[in-house]
């Protein structure tokens, strides 16, 4: 039978396509933002859209196997406000926990079989650490305790109850070839129907590639300063160091960057990655966010906003792979 998937939160459709592409098919999605419910419903045409999910029903919509959301991240990242879960974007994920409660009561606990998470790794330290105990307490609906270390680790389980949980944090650079942009993002996976949620790791793919040229986040403020002060070292160090963290790509704003060859430094320039080099950053087909679902063009603003909120798609791909793979006999 059919593999079906809802997604929350949608965005651009990268789980959907992650599920398409690993024989899952979407049948759902749940966003509020004009431009990427464009873009979606341009490359999935067939699949319904259900608007505001604090206004569905999760036991009225059609019943799927297998539910994502990567729910709003603004007071959970570490360049957020920090209001972690309490905040009024971050607390929507509440809304994501009731729609599967929902579902799993009007289905005699048959759907979804397996939910999918996806945030930023501030998650893990937001609210003095507190806000991941409260998704997998909100997960499990039951208490869960602190690890002894005090921190969590960047992967692990809880087991004993329903669902079965485990996480991982996955940096997209590392999973893809070439490699993808700087991208942290904690992926938990509830599986609600038996023990298989570590399964299907396959380990990293990552293969060497071709001659890379040396790219460095440009810093603004370094050049700003040297040029006040008048000091070329400094100046020269503007155009990125090789122990400079490349930020990842926002919602709110693309970084410039500089690029050179090493046999060619003089060569090098600075700029702004385009709209479609963003695409190529997160693992997407070339020009996936460029149309709506019209043919109409999609500005270039909105374009960056919703790859800067989107997930890198060969992790969700990964994730996908491995539902597949355990999701032999679907109900």
């Amino acid at each position: 039978m059919t593999i079906k998937l809802g997604s929350l939160f949608d965005g651009i459709g990268v789980f959907p396509l992650a599920a398409a592409r690993c024989g899952i098919t979407p049948v759902w999605a749940s966003e509020i933002e004009k431009a990427p419910i464009s873009i979606t419903k341009r490359h999935f045409p067939d699949m319904a859209h259900l608007g505001d999910i604090t206004r569905m029903d999760g036991g009225a919509i059609p019943p799927v196997h297998v539910l994502t959301f990567g729910s709003p991240c603004q007071n959970l990242s570490q360049i957020g406000n920090r209001d972690g879960l309490a905040g009024a974007k971050s607390s929507l994920f509440f809304q994501a926990i009731r729609i599967i409660k929902e579902m799993r009561d009007a289905t005699d606990n048959l759907f979804p079989v397996i939910a999918v998470w996806e945030n930023v790794m501030g998650a893990f330290s937001s609210n003095d650490r507190m806000d991941f105990r409260a998704v997998l307490s909100a997960f499990n609906a039951a208490d869960i305790p602190m690890p002894t270390s005090g921190r969590w680790a960047g992967a692990g389980m809880v087991r004993g109850g329903t669902p079965d949980l485990s996480w991982r944090l996955m940096d997209a650079q590392y999973w893809a070839s070439p490699r993808l942009a700087r991208r942290q993002r904690i992926f938990l996976v509830a599986d609600f129907g038996g023990r298989r949620s570590p399964e299907g790791d396959r380990g990293t793919f990552l293969e060497a590639g071709g001659r890379v040229p040396v790219t460095r986040p440009f810093q603004c403020f370094r050049m700003r300063a040297s040029a006040k002060d008048r000091t070329p070292e400094a100046f020269r160090n503007s155009f990125g160091l090789p122990t400079d963290p490349f930020p990842t790509l926002l919602a709110g704003g693309v970084a410039p960057f500089a690029f050179w060859y090493e046999d060619d430094p003089a060569g090098g320039f600075v700029r702004f990655p385009t709209e479609l080099e963003c695409e190529r950053l997160m693992g997407l087909p070339e020009g996936w966010t460029k149309y709506g679902a019209d043919g109409e063009e999609i500005r270039a603003a909105s374009r960056y906003k919703a790859l800067g909120n989107a997930i890198a798609l060969p992790c969700a791909e990964y994730i996908m792979a491995g539902i597949k793979e355990v999701l032999h006999d679907p109900v």
